[in-house]
C-alpha cells in the first residue's frame, strides 16, 4: 500500500505533468506572452496558488515546456537513426515532422521566446553542444555516399541554423507563405552538399511529398466545398 507521503509525490508530479501539457498546448496556440498564470490554472481547474507552488513563475514553466519538447524530440530522432538505411532519409522525416510543428504552432511562439533570456539562451546553449554530434552526424553521411567529402560540416551546421533565425526573425513570410520558405531552405541547403546519388533521393523524396501536399491541399478545399 502507497505511504501517504508516496502518494502525495505521486500526485504532485502528475500535477506537473499535467501543467507541463496543458501549457505546452497554449503557449503553440496562442503565443507564450499572451498567455498568463491565471489561464493556464484556469483550463485545470486549479487555484493559481496551487500552480504557483509547482512553477515559481511563468519563465519556470515555459523552461520545463522546452525541455521536455527537446526531449521527445531527442527520442524521435534516437528511434528514427535506430530505424533509417541513411542519414539523408532521417534529415526527410524529420523535415516533414518540423512542417507538421510548424503548421501547428503560431509564429508569435518564436517571437516570444526572445522576451524570455533565460529560456532562449539555455535553447541556444543546448543547440551549441549538440553542434559535435550533428556534424558527427553529416559525415556519417559523406561515408553512405549521400553527403560530399569537399565540404566543412561545421560551417554547414552554422548557416543552418543562421537562415532559421532569419525565418524566424524576419518578415520574408509575410511576402512568401512560410511552409514555401521554409522548404527552398531545406531543399537548397541538401541540394547544395548532396552527392549525385544523395540528389537522386531528394528528388524522389520532393516529387513524393509534393503530390501528397497537393493531394492534401485538393482535399481540404474539396471538404471546404462541400460544408
Amino acid at each position: 500500500m502507497m505511504s501517504d507521503s508516496a502518494k502525495e509525490t505521486s500526485n504532485r508530479a502528475e500535477l506537473r505533468d499535467r501543467i507541463i501539457v496543458k501549457a505546452t498546448e497554449a503557449f503553440t496556440l496562442n503565443g507564450i506572452k499572451s498567455i498568463t498564470m491565471d489561464d493556464i490554472a484556469t483550463s485545470l481547474g486549479i487555484s493559481k496558488r496551487t500552480l504557483y507552488e509547482v512553477f515559481e513563475d511563468k519563465e519556470t514553466l515555459l523552461k520545463e515546456v522546452v525541455l521536455r519538447n527537446e526531449r521527445e524530440q531527442n527520442e524521435f530522432l534516437t528511434t528514427l537513426i535506430s530505424e533509417s538505411s541513411n542519414v539523408l532519409e532521417v534529415i526527410l522525416i524529420c523535415f516533414q515532422k518540423s512542417i507538421e510543428v510548424f503548421h501547428n504552432t503560431n509564429k508569435r511562439f518564436f517571437e516570444d521566446l526572445k522576451k524570455y533570456p533565460k529560456v532562449y539562451n539555455m535553447m541556444k546553449n543546448n543547440r551549441e553542444k549538440d553542434s559535435e554530434s550533428t556534424i558527427a552526424f553529416f559525415k556519417t553521411g559523406v561515408e553512405q555516399g549521400i553527403f560530399r567529402d569537399d565540404v566543412n560540416f561545421a560551417i554547414i551546421n552554422l548557416l543552418l541554423h543562421e537562415q532559421f533565425d532569419l525565418l524566424l526573425n524576419t518578415d520574408i513570410c509575410n511576402e512568401y507563405p512560410f511552409i514555401e520558405v521554409y522548404e527552398s531552405i531545406m531543399f537548397t541547403f541538401i541540394r547544395g552538399i548532396a552527392t549525385e546519388k544523395g540528389a537522386q533521393v531528394l528528388e524522389k523524396f520532393i516529387q513524393e511529398y509534393r503530390k501528397n501536399r497537393i493531394e492534401r491541399t485538393e482535399h481540404h478545399s474539396s471538404g471546404v466545398t462541400n460544408n
